[in-house]
């Protein structure tokens, strides 16, 4: 009985898998014929099934950047991205789709810390540095053994070399794989959806506005009371703004 199951449960996944890919293929030709509403209706068919991967939000970005559409395009290049940060169309056509934003905000200077993490770091995700971690503890695993089985002198000190430098690279890719971890639970990004909005000084409708932003602005959320989302922009720059004009990228 189990075994029929188990076969059930094979097949209905391989069926679902073949599903999802028909669907890909089809929004595809959508895009090509120039379809492009019908190409999201199908790309947001992919999505509802959670089957999701950073090829169909690159696709979904293409979309809404044919319909100009900016804050859609932005959020899904920026979702691409979530799930591989080495999404290199991705990232590039997020350069260009950010060039159509009103909003032009100057970042405040990074420490060397954060530009090391910005550009280096985080060109993986935590899962990725997870599988390079599981890398060096195979290779430590491994010339340990040899070192431990191995009679000749120079070879037993260069595997045992090699161990130590493994093992140093595993525990620092296991660290740097927590840190990006906390750093993706906790950094909750946004991307303003609506065409223009006022950002207020308080978590009230009566609140005074002290700045406005438009469509395709990325914002930092650090809290968030009843419908309002407490916001911090590239510059510094802190406020709060209606959860309704938002959308936030939410973490998979």
């Amino acid at each position: 009985m189990k075994k029929i199951f188990f076969l059930l449960v094979l097949i209905s996944s391989f069926a679902f898998s073949q599903s999802s890919e028909a669907l890909f293929t089809a929004g595809n030709n959508f895009y090509k014929k120039g379809e492009i509403e019908k190409a999201i209706e199908v790309y947001r068919k992919i999505e509802s099934q959670a089957v999701i991967s950073s090829e169909l939000y690159y696709n979904l970005g293409n979309c809404y950047y044919k319909l100009n559409n900016v804050g859609a395009t932005i959020y899904n290049y920026e979702k691409a991205l979530q799930l591989d940060p080495l999404n290199e169309d991705a990232a590039n056509n997020l350069v260009f789709a950010k060039r159509l934003t009103i909003d032009r905000i100057e970042e405040v200077p990074k420490s060397v810390f954060q530009k090391l993490n910005e550009n280096y770091l985080q060109k993986f995700s935590y899962n990725q540095w997870a599988i390079i971690s599981c890398g060096f503890s195979l290779l430590t695993a491994a010339f340990f053994l040899l070192f431990y089985f191995t009679n000749i002198s120079a070879r037993k000190r260069g595997y045992f070399t090699i161990s130590v430098l493994s093992f140093v690279c595993f525990v620092t890719s296991i660290s740097i794989t927590y840190n990006q971890y906390n750093f993706t639970k906790n950094e909750i990004y946004a991307i303003v959806f609506s065409e223009k909005v006022n950002v207020k000084n308080g978590p009230t409708g009566t609140s005074e506005n002290i700045f406005t932003l438009h469509e395709g602005t990325k914002v930092k959320v650090l809290d968030t009371v009843d419908l309002w989302k407490k916001i911090k922009l590239a510059d510094g720059e802190v406020g709060w703004i209606a959860a309704k004009d938002i959308k936030l990228l939410n973490v998979f």
